[in-house]
C-alpha cells in the first residue's frame, strides 16, 4: 500500500519528570540512541513522507536530535495541556493536508511499522473516521481499556482511573496509535473538554465523540504486547532495552 498521502504527528513535548532526566523525555538514551529515533526509523520504514513533531520542553534539544531527518516539521506546544491540545496545535500546519493523519507518541520506541501499516489498511478499507491500534495484554494495569458493545463494535476508551471493576477486567488496551481523517480529527478535537483533575484535553476522547456522532470508528488489536511499552520511568526504560535486545537476537 502506498503511504505517500499520510502525515504523521509525533507527540514529543513532555518533560518526563518521572524519568529524572535533565532534558526532554523523548531523548532518554535507549541502547545508545534517543528513544524518539526508533519512532522516526519506524515512520521511515513505513514510507511516511511528512512528519510533524510536537515539541515543548527544551524544544531546541529535540530539534537538534532529529537533524538526521531534515524534512521533519516542528510545532511548539508552549503549554502542555494534554494530548488533545498537543495535536490541536498542529491544525494550522496541517490545514491543507487531505490524507490520513497518523498519530503516535515519541516515547513508544517499540512500535512496529507492520502494525501501523495494518492500521492504515483498515482505515482505507472501511473509509473510517478513526482507527485506533490496540493490544491484548495479560496485565492491562495502567492502560485505557477498549469498551465494545455486544456485537464487538467500538464504543469508547475508558481510562483506568475512570473504569468500573468490570471494565478493569478488559484486557484490550489503547496504545495511543491512531489514524484519523483530518476533518473528523479537527471537528472532534473542537468538542473535547478538560473534564478531569488535570484540566487537560485528552485525544482519547475523540474516538468516542466520533462514535457518538455515528461515524465509523474501529479499534484494531494489531499490536504485539511488547509494543505497549511506553517509557515514563527508569524501570520502563529498562524494559524497553531488554525487549529491544531480545528483538535483535531473533533470527531474520
Amino acid at each position: 500500500m502506498n503511504n505517500n498521502h499520510v502525515a504523521a504527528v509525533v507527540l514529543a513535548a513532555g518533560k518526563g519528570t518521572r524519568m529524572n532526566l535533565p532534558g526532554p523525555k523523548v531523548l532518554a538514551p535507549l541502547a545508545g540512541r534517543p528513544m524518539i529515533h526508533y519512532v522516526m526509523d519506524t515512520l521511515q520504514r513505513l514510507g511516511v513522507p511528512r512528519v510533524v513533531v510536537v515539541v515543548g520542553h527544551q524544544a531546541p534539544l529535540v530539534e537538534e536530535a532529529l537533524a538526521p531527518w531534515p524534512q521533519t516539521e516542528f510545532v511548539l506546544q508552549a503549554q502542555q495541556r494534554g494530548t488533545g491540545h498537543a495535536v490541536q496545535v498542529c491544525q494550522e500546519t496541517l490545514q491543507d493536508h487531505q490524507g490520513p493523519v497518523l498519530i503516535l507518541t515519541g516515547d513508544s520506541p517499540l512500535v512496529r511499522a507492520e502494525s501501523l501499516r495494518k492500521l492504515l489498511e483498515q482505515f482505507h478499507a472501511h473509509q473510517a473516521a478513526c482507527v485506533l491500534g490496540t493490544a491484548i495484554k495479560d496485565d492491562p494495569h495502567g492502560f485505557g481499556r477498549i469498551v465494545r458493545d455486544a456485537q464487538g463494535r467500538f464504543q469508547a476508551i475508558v481510562e483506568e482511573k475512570d473504569a468500573s471493576e468490570e471494565q478493569r477486567r478488559i484486557r484490550e488496551v489503547n496504545l495511543s496509535c491512531y489514524v484519523f481523517r483530518p476533518q473528523d480529527l479537527w471537528e472532534s478535537l473542537a468538542c473535547v473538554e478538560p473534564k478531569n483533575q488535570q484540566g487537560e484535553y485528552y485525544l482519547t476522547d475523540c474516538p468516542g465523540i466520533l462514535h457518538r456522532w455515528g461515524r465509523t470508528v474501529l479499534a484494531c488489536p494489531v499490536h504485539l504486547p511488547v509494543e505497549s511499552i511506553s517509557v515514563n520511568t527508569p524501570e520502563e526504560l529498562k524494559q524497553a532495552e531488554a525487549a529491544l535486545a531480545t528483538a535483535r537476537e531473533k533470527p531474520v
